[in-house]
């Protein structure tokens, strides 16, 4: 493999893991905020 290769590669990793970070915390944020009560929520 070339040089440019395991360069793109590498990027290309690091891009899906943190898009699948931030859709697992998205989604976690989510799941919580539908257990909070109407009255307890804040609205910014």
């Amino acid at each position: 493999m070339s040089t440019w290769a395991w360069v793109i590669t590498g990027w290309v990793i690091t891009v899906v893991v943190i898009v699948g970070y931030v859709a697992l915390v998205l989604q976690r944020g989510r799941s919580l905020s539908r257990q909070v009560p109407p009255e307890e929520q804040r609205w910014m």
